[in-house]
């Protein structure tokens, strides 16, 4: 089994509801305002100390927005208790994942490779219609890059949906991570299968694909609002299934990131459903009570 790494002590701010003791292993994060516009450090600041109080590890998607230079400053200036797990954006060709890249490499230089753990190369790309070589070239640029520049230490890798990950994708990458997300499932029992089935389609690719690497879940979760089929959406639901995904993926050994920090409004004419994940609303009060995600 693959240990789910301890929590460190969170030095975070305590806001309204949120416990000290941090629920969640890990948590998706973009600091995008409501309106689409990029954050300031100081927005950011805050809203990582809020984070901090219930996870200590972020997933960000890309450097866009400076948003990985500006979570790392706050970190730093602010010694918020969070790791960083980095990432390049793809899908919109070459030209800013070089950008991303070039951002990546800056903001590493500056503030250091302490807080950063990891770098995705892409999301769900392939699902998103990317062949596979491409990806691969992708990620074997990163890497070339990062050997170039002394990053070396950095695990590299990328983040795809389970049923689109390979043994080639699992040969460039140093750890295999998956989106698992039940709530699109085009039947539904209840929200114990539900979360049983992430936990075991994770468990199918430990065993018979990724020979041997570390997996790690790099999003699942439950919208508190739209449609996605027949799986209930409701903030009950959300809460409920939260609550029972983080005790199975501790049972299991799994790390995880949680889809996501804040409800995304900014995610102009998506459906209602994708605006609505977030464990806080969009002004970054959360949606409930966290301590409720500690009964196992």
């Amino acid at each position: 089994v693959y240990p789910a790494a301890p929590e460190p002590p969170n030095t975070g701010a305590n806001n309204g509801s949120i416990p000290r003791v941090r629920p969640l292993w890990g948590l998706t994060y973009s600091p995008y305002n409501t309106d689409g516009s990029c954050p300031d450090v100081n927005t950011v600041a805050a809203q990582l100390q809020k984070v901090a109080a219930a996870t200590g590890h972020i997933r960000l998607y890309s450097t866009d927005c400076s948003q990985l230079s500006s979570v790392l400053q706050a970190i730093t200036r602010n010694n918020i208790a969070l790791d960083v797990y980095a990432g390049i954006w793809l899908a919109a060709g070459p030209t800013r994942m070089q950008a991303d890249l070039d951002q990546f490499v800056a903001a590493a230089k500056t503030y250091g490779t302490g807080l950063i753990k990891g770098l995705s190369v892409g999301n769900e790309d392939i699902f998103n219609g990317m062949s596979e070589a491409t990806l691969i070239g992708y990620i074997n640029q990163v890497r070339a890059r990062l050997q170039a520049e002394g990053l070396s230490g950095i695990p590299i890798y990328t983040t795809e949906q389970d049923a689109k990950f390979s043994r080639a994708l699992v040969s460039v990458s140093d750890v295999v991570e998956i989106n698992v997300h039940t709530i699109f499932d085009g039947y539904f029992a209840n929200l114990d299968a539900s979360v049983q089935s992430v936990i075991q389609r994770a468990n199918h690719i430990k065993n018979n694909v990724a020979g041997g690497k570390p997996v790690r879940i790099g999003e699942t979760g439950w919208a508190s609002a739209g449609n996605t089929g027949p799986s209930p959406l409701s903030l009950a639901n959300e809460i409920a299934y939260a609550q029972k995904f983080k005790c199975a993926a501790a049972a299991a050994g799994f790390e995880y990131f949680y889809f996501e920090a804040k409800d995304a409004q900014w995610k102009a004419g998506a459906v209602v459903s994708e605006q609505n994940f977030g464990i806080f609303n969009a002004g970054f009060t959360p949606k409930f009570d966290f301590g409720l995600l500690n009964n196992c």
